[in-house]
């Protein structure tokens, strides 16, 4: 008997660490994606190359969690709720790795405008850092949701991926408008455009996390159902 509640404590502790470890490496790709952003900003090409040296330290990550799941899969045989989480981190760890690609691409930018001359100050347009601050706290939120297994967080995030999209359009709107009146602004505009698909990439990624949340806690796949659809608090309840 003791052996058996060996057994299954140190399950328990390999599904807590793995938790813990794609924590850590949603913290790392949030932390990526602010240096990017900051990078962009301010054609910044020291913190440009660190964000993309960063890069390696999230793809070292995410080899070790598909180590772990395969090693639970492999030797635990787990079913139902565990069955879901361990499937639902690989799709979390899968999710946070193309955001830090995406992040990755954003620094790479900043090295493009510098060597264009400052690209014209498309990287000061107001939209690319309100639109980047909105994915980052996406991504947080999801993270947030996924520690705490909180669906209705995570209903939430879902729905603030329009706002992203949104101001991908208007961003996109912006750069048409420039490339018109200015045809020296192409180049660095394209490049902007990059930057923009990539944040709008990344709330979509913060997106796929929410949704990987609410399949874990209720096995429920929300993944193409329409935003009134998913779960709501109660009337009267935050």
């Amino acid at each position: 008997m003791a052996t058996g509640d060996h057994i299954s404590k140190q399950y328990d502790q390999q599904l807590e660490d793995m938790r813990s470890r794609v924590l850590q490496m949603g913290g790392l790709v949030e932390s990526q994606l602010r240096a990017a952003l900051d990078a962009f900003e301010n054609v910044d090409i020291e913190a440009a190359q660190a964000v993309v040296d960063a890069d390696k330290r999230v793809n070292e990550q995410e080899v070790e969690l598909d180590r772990m799941v395969n090693h639970l899969i492999a030797r635990r045989q787990p079913t139902a709720g565990d069955l879901r989480m361990i499937t639902g981190v690989s799709k979390a760890t899968t999710d946070l790795e193309r955001a830090g690609d995406e992040a990755t691409k954003i620094a790479r930018a900043a090295k493009w405008l510098r060597d264009k001359g400052g690209g014209y100050r498309m990287n000061r347009i107001p939209d690319i850092r309100g639109s980047g601050n909105i994915a980052s706290n996406m991504l947080r939120g999801a993270l947030d949701a996924f520690a705490r297994m909180d669906v209705l967080a995570a209903a939430s995030i879902i729905r603030d991926d329009q706002g992203v999209d949104d101001r991908f359009k208007a961003i996109l709107r912006q750069l048409i408008t420039f490339m018109m009146e200015d045809a020296r602004t192409i180049s660095a505009a394209i490049d902007t455009i990059w930057v923009a698909k990539a944040i709008e990439r990344i709330g979509d990624h913060a997106k796929n996390i929410a949704e990987t949340v609410i399949f874990i806690a209720e096995g429920t796949d929300v993944r193409h159902v329409s935003v009134d659809e998913l779960p709501r608090a109660p009337d009267g309840q935050a």
